[in-house]
């Protein structure tokens, strides 16, 4: 294979943090998709110039540039070709701490000051075709919220810019799995709420999620007082799964289920989580005052006799909100009481069907009242 192969992107960002580089990406200049495919290298798409490793499986992509043709993040022409610099396939990234490289000697090629901005902690625009490519706005609050722990922040420039894409109509162009796309990887940071702050401030979050803006229009931010993001905060303490995590942050807002899976393209577990959960929720603010049947039927809806997860799930989200009624706290007791009851002998003493079914549930009312619900 003819060409100069370079190291791009985020490994070359992590490596100089002294993060663990998760998954490297190269750029090949001078070089032919003929070329590529003769050296063993398999193309990923027919009509897009990157190729996987006939070994390592990395993604080697012909050095390329961009112009932009029409609305949204597919609206580019791509030219790819031996003729195509590193300086040119740099300068169509999103931020200068993404617009690095590494050549095959180790030296550090860096057109866009992008150490600098590491140093300083700033997510900084390449350039003004940062307004371009709308999935931009969402890869600026990621970026956010993963590297936020690290004392990163989004320059003054680009969150001007961030402001006119939205006011341009940018989040409408946005498509719902690419929405999700970039929530997920956010969700998965050790900062998630930022993701969500950022969007917040370019005045980007009203349009993608109304109802969680509503409540922090008060605030540049306002995590620590917004009860949604206060959940997120908890749940993330709690679980590492962005799923579990997103349905904490939307559990008690007021957008239609409809609108979020539209909208958010979430995936088939969250909604199910939400569609139950909010169900719920309202039975849950008068929990102390239930009384064993109630609470037995309350903690059925939960899936509390099924070995699935949903019951530890929902109790997680429920426990994760800040206005969670005192009684959420001991529904994993009373679900231990009940689960306790041993169905096995109430078929020796005859029990089946339907009669053994109202037996184990008259069973487990008994436990939940002697338990002191």
């Amino acid at each position: 294979m003819r060409g100069k192969t370079y190291l791009v992107g985020g490994a070359v960002r992590d490596g100089l943090l002294g993060l663990p580089v998760q998954e490297r990406d190269w750029v090949v200049v001078g070089a032919t998709p003929e070329a590529m495919r003769a050296a063993g290298f398999r193309q990923v798409d027919p009509d897009f110039p990157v190729f996987l490793h006939p070994e390592s499986g990395e993604e080697y992509a012909l050095a390329r540039r961009e112009f932009k043709t029409g609305a949204g993040y597919r609206g580019f022409r791509t030219e790819a070709g031996p003729e195509v610099t590193l300086r040119q396939d740099l300068a169509r990234r999103d931020l200068t701490i993404n617009a690095m490289a590494r050549g095959p000697d180790g030296d550090l090629i860096d057109p866009f000051d992008g150490e600098i901005d590491l140093r300083e902690g700033l997510l900084r625009h390449v350039s003004p075709a940062f307004v371009e490519d709308p999935v931009r706005l969402l890869r600026v609050a990621r970026f956010a919220a993963c590297l936020g722990e690290y004392g990163f922040r989004v320059a003054h420039s680009t969150h001007r810019l961030m402001k006119q894409m939205v006011q341009d109509g940018a989040i409408a162009e946005l498509q719902a799995p690419r929405i999700a796309r970039e929530l997920g990887k956010a969700l998965g940071c050790r900062q998630a709420w930022r993701f969500f702050e950022v969007l917040h401030a370019c005045q980007g979050l009203r349009e993608l999620l109304p109802g969680l803006a509503e409540g922090m229009k008060s605030g540049h931010g306002g995590s620590e007082a917004n009860p949604e993001l206060a959940a997120l905060r908890t749940a993330s303490q709690q679980s590492a799964d962005p799923d579990i995590r997103l349905a904490a942050l939307l559990l008690s807002l007021p957008d239609p289920l409809e609108t979020l899976q539209s909208r958010l393209g979430l995936s088939r577990r969250v909604a199910r989580w939400l569609r139950t959960g909010r169900s719920l929720w309202g039975r849950l603010q008068d929990a102390g005052n239930m009384q064993a049947a109630e609470l037995e039927s309350l903690l059925s809806a939960m899936g509390a006799w099924r070995d699935n997860g949903e019951f530890e799930v929902l109790l997680m989200l429920f426990r994760a909100q800040p206005d969670a009624p005192e009684a959420v706290a001991r529904l994993e007791e009373l679900r231990l009481a009940a689960a306790a009851v041993d169905i096995d002998v109430l078929r020796r003493e005859g029990f089946q069907g339907a009669a053994l079914g109202r037996a184990i549930t008259a069973a487990r009312c008994a436990a939940i009242a002697a338990s002191g619900a």
